[in-house]
């Protein structure tokens, strides 16, 4: 039985809004140099995006509380390209970091809420599979849409990268407002407070701070592969986007094995993948200086990095079941969460070139320890 073409439809929106979030890493240089600011100021454009991300995932969906999914869905979408347009057209720096801001906001209250219309549209049995065409739209962009964008940069201009994702946003804005069902949700549910207090539960908890564990550590190696692949493995700079294009494809084949087996053999996925993720990382430390092993290395932990993300996303969302409005921002904010931590972590270590690899391996070893002792005592 396929799955439904508005789940499609709203991958297509995850894939205009994860190129976004990643692009700025290629388009630095060229954006601050016409801006008039350094570089390291122009880096706080994907700061303030990351952490809109992590506060926007909660405030944005209490806000969408009670709208239908096609009203919510299509007013983050509208907001988000007109952030876009903004951004293109402006010459301050200000106002570009502003509009950084609202696109982050609008792109978290997007993924909260398409998380739970998602799982909303499948049966129970389909939850995984669901939620894996939704991520693989993230998955795209760092394999297709991230160097895309960086290659347009550097040809037309960042501004022409910023038109780029608006334009995307477009085909996504109308497949939402014809194909998301338009019928309002039931009045009756959970209050508010008692959604928040769901957080309390250890079980919800426990799973949030492994998938932010786990996000931590692929984020802070993906940051900084460049300098793996032109220091140790010895490569040019040219291979840089191969090495992303890498790790990007083995995080879609990650994520669409996840969705295959999360609904029925999740258990088995974290419980083989995490242990394998950690010796990955350590792999790669130990390699890294071997350019004949290291593509197939980070396809590998693409891979395995999103297959127990992946799972731990729909865990989340199903130890949320009493949250309904506000399951998906608490999964969004959790993987943002290391989204935001892990680069800056790795960014300490980087007096190493295989220090981020190390500070994963590190993270994952965390996240196993953390979730023997919890398991433990949920007991």
């Amino acid at each position: 039985m396929p799955l439904p073409l508005p789940l499609y439809l709203l991958a297509l929106a995850v894939f205009a809004m994860g190129t976004s979030e990643f692009m700025l890493a290629g388009l630095l240089p060229d954006l601050a140099r016409d801006l008039g600011v350094s570089v390291g100021a122009a880096g706080a454009l994907t700061s303030a995006f990351a952490v809109g991300m992590v506060i926007g995932a909660p405030l944005m969906a209490v806000l969408a509380r009670g709208r239908s999914g096609r009203s919510g869905l299509l007013g983050f979408v509208l907001v988000f390209l007109a952030a876009h347009v903004a951004g293109a057209l402006t010459s301050s720096f200000g106002v570009l970091l502003a509009s950084r801001v609202v696109a982050a906001l609008a792109n978290a209250g997007f993924l909260a809420l398409a998380l739970t219309t998602a799982i909303a549209m499948v049966p129970a049995d389909r939850t995984a599979r669901a939620l894996a065409v939704l991520l693989g739209g993230t998955t795209v962009a760092t394999v297709v849409g991230v160097p895309g964008g960086a290659l347009l940069g550097a040809h037309a201009g960042w501004r022409a990268a910023f038109w780029a994702v608006a334009v995307l946003c477009v085909p996504a804005a109308l497949g939402i407002l014809r194909g998301v069902p338009a019928a309002e949700p039931s009045p009756e549910g959970p209050s508010l407070r008692a959604e928040f207090g769901v957080l309390r539960e250890p079980g919800l908890a426990r799973v949030l701070v492994l998938a932010a564990l786990v996000n931590a550590a692929t984020f802070g190696s993906f940051t900084f592969l460049a300098p793996v692949v032109t220091g140790p493995a010895g490569l040019t700079s040219s291979w840089v986007s191969a090495a992303l294009m890498l790790f990007g494809a083995g995080s879609f084949a990650g994520v669409t094995a996840a969705g295959r087996l999360g609904d029925r053999h999740a258990g088995r996925v974290l419980a083989v993948g995490g242990p394998l993720l950690l010796v990955g990382w350590v792999a790669l430390a130990a390699l890294a200086d071997r350019p004949a092993v290291l593509p197939a290395l980070l396809f590998v932990q693409g891979a395995l990095s999103f297959a127990v993300g992946g799972t731990l996303i729909a865990r989340i969302l199903y130890e949320a079941a009493g949250a309904p409005a506000l399951a998906g921002a608490y999964a969004t904010a959790a993987l943002n969460v290391g989204a935001v931590v892990g680069p800056l972590l790795a960014a300490t270590v980087l007096g190493r070139p295989t220090g981020p690899f190390l500070l994963s391996a590190g993270l994952v070893a965390a996240a196993l320890a953390f979730a023997a002792v919890s398991g433990s005592r949920q007991r």
